[in-house]
């Protein structure tokens, strides 16, 4: 199966204008836009709710990117492939933003709930960093405790 966006010519740069121009359609305030070697990610806000949306962007020294088959790649080659991998992430990354957006409009979803997992909370990371292993394990044993966002001293500070 072929990947999404895979061949894509789009710059990211295009990608992410993509992106802010979509979530400001929506009414959306204070995009942000973070890039490391590694990773990158969006935030913006609606109501006053910040959502962060990340990517991993491809491991520049990844078999893939270092070989083609078994051959190694040039040093250019390689830049190409990784620069070919960002290029399809960040496509996949409009398209997530700009299908949950649509289904929101159509009335499938509403937004809080489609951008839950993503909203960040006063600690700085979203309900999903959060919360992920603990609802995985009480899914996996059946027993649903009460979660602390935060220790207490976090939460009074």
């Amino acid at each position: 199966m072929s990947r999404y966006a895979e061949g894509t010519k789009v710059p990211v740069e295009k990608s992410q204008a993509e992106i802010r121009r979509i979530v400001r359609r929506w009414g959306a305030c204070e995009f942000a836009l973070v890039e490391t070697d590694q990773a990158a990610s969006i935030q913006f806000s609606f109501n006053s709710r910040k959502i962060r949306l990340g990517v991993l962007l491809p491991d520049f020294d990844d078999y893939a990117l270092t070989h083609n088959g078994t051959r190694r790649r040039s040093p250019e080659s390689q830049e190409k492939a990784w620069d070919q991998g960002c290029r399809q992430r960040w496509r996949a990354l409009a398209l997530f933003v700009k299908a949950n957006l649509e289904a929101v409009e159509e009335g499938v979803a509403d937004i809080e709930k489609v951008f839950f997992p993503y909203l960040v909370l006063p600690n700085g990371k979203t309900v999903a960093e959060t919360l992920g292993g603990n609802v995985y394990d009480a899914i996996d044993t059946g027993h649903l405790q009460l979660l602390a966002l935060a220790p207490p001293e976090e939460a009074e500070s």
